[in-house]
């Protein structure tokens, strides 16, 4: 039943991600944390965190931890596939027609209008952990690791998607719960 589910949570993830793979992390999130709960939110941010530090596609590299930590080898190859499959078929099928239409207004007007939708998805998802950032570390560290955040958006310029700035955010967010934790870690190893 679990090679099923992987399968069915990364399929909808690959049918509904449109605009790649940082549009696809608010999916991921939705399915490994909220909908299966294979994970937690923290282990959820670790897994975004190594994905970013790591080359190539994040969501692929997403599907496959998140697919080998349920079910092992044959979990991943699962997950990758289920996620793969769809964009491929969709490239496949569809890259004639919107060859065909690529000067049509309405693909660009659906292309313009999925844009603001994935930068809110992103938003949301970097205010949730900022409160949750707010709530459990210290207020000073909270507001000086905002701060590089918003400077760290500020200077990738205006030719820079705002799924990677809020991701570059996410990831500034979850660097500091890592510091923290294994702050946290020495001080009970020392005590």
């Amino acid at each position: 039943m679990e090679y099923w589910n992987l399968f069915l949570g990364f399929f909808r993830i690959g049918v509904l991600g449109y605009g790649g793979g940082p549009s696809m992390i608010p999916l991921v999130h939705a399915e490994a944390v909220q909908k299966y709960k294979w994970m937690n939110d923290e282990e959820f941010t670790d897994v975004l965190a190594m994905g970013n530090a790591l080359p190539g596609p994040i969501a692929t590299k997403m599907a496959g931890y998140i697919g080998y930590k349920v079910k092992g080898a044959l979990g991943a190859t699962i997950a990758i596939v289920a996620m793969v499959i769809p964009v491929l078929i969709a490239m496949i099928v569809l890259l004639g027609l919107i060859y065909k239409l690529k000067d049509s207004g309405i693909v660009g007007g659906m292309t313009h209008g999925v844009q603001p939708v994935i930068g809110v998805m992103m938003a949301v998802m970097a205010y949730e952990f900022f409160l949750k950032s707010w709530k459990s570390w210290v207020k000073s560290r909270t507001i000086a690791w905002t701060i590089i955040a918003v400077v760290v958006i500020g200077l990738s310029g205006p030719e820079s998607r705002a799924a990677d700035r809020f991701c570059t955010c996410l990831c500034i967010y979850r660097i500091d719960l890592l510091v923290q934790e294994t702050e946290k870690a020495a001080g009970r190893f020392a005590g």
